[in-house]
């Protein structure tokens, strides 16, 4: 975690593909509770009340001065799992959407109806500097995470990424099925 913090906070911009989950950096409060105590091995209040307070410090990036560019795509799925309460999705929800009017955010979801695409990878974040040959890949796995720096690696990743954002619905597409997402819990 030490490590992705650092890189955060020296990135100019950060590529998200989720597959699972809403990144880190949109997360409210409550749904990240709500992850944390999904896990599988469970935590102590206190513990679960500090993994999340570090969520919300890692997202005062998007607040500074000059905040990194980020654009993130979101599977469908991430958007009609119910993490939580409806209550709890529904502002999750509309943090997203608020996300999606802000000029250094990009957010598109991947709708169902594509199909199969280029994520068969998972989800991952390109981190980047001012020039791509400062580029990490960070993998977040269940069990742990990986930093990828090799050129061939991140060149498999940046190439992933454009499939999917050519993919993905466009910003107001995406958040127009946000809000049907919604309007039906």
């Amino acid at each position: 975690m030490n490590l992705l913090l650092t890189l955060e906070d020296e990135a100019v911009r950060e590529d998200h593909f989720s597959c699972v989950y809403v990144p880190g950096l949109l997360q409210t409060r409550a749904y990240s509770t709500a992850l944390q105590k999904a896990n599988e091995i469970p935590l102590e209040q206190a513990e679960i009340e500090r993994l999340v307070d570090i969520r919300m410090k890692r997202q005062e990036i998007l607040t500074r001065p000059k905040p990194p560019r980020l654009w993130a795509i979101l599977d469908e799925s991430v958007i009609r799992r119910v993490v939580g309460s409806p209550e709890a999705m529904k502002e999750q929800l509309d943090r997203l959407l608020e996300a999606n009017e802000s000029p250094h955010i990009t957010l598109q979801i991947l709708p169902f109806s594509k199909g199969a695409h280029s994520a068969a990878l998972g989800s991952f974040v390109i981190l980047g500097g001012t020039e791509s040959a400062l580029d990490v890949v960070y993998v977040d796995f269940h069990t742990g995470s990986l930093f990828l720096e090799q050129e061939e690696e991140l060149e498999r990743y940046r190439l992933a990424f454009e499939y999917l954002r050519a993919q993905a619905l466009d910003m107001e597409a995406s958040s127009a099925l946000i809000q049907r997402a919604r309007k039906e819990l």
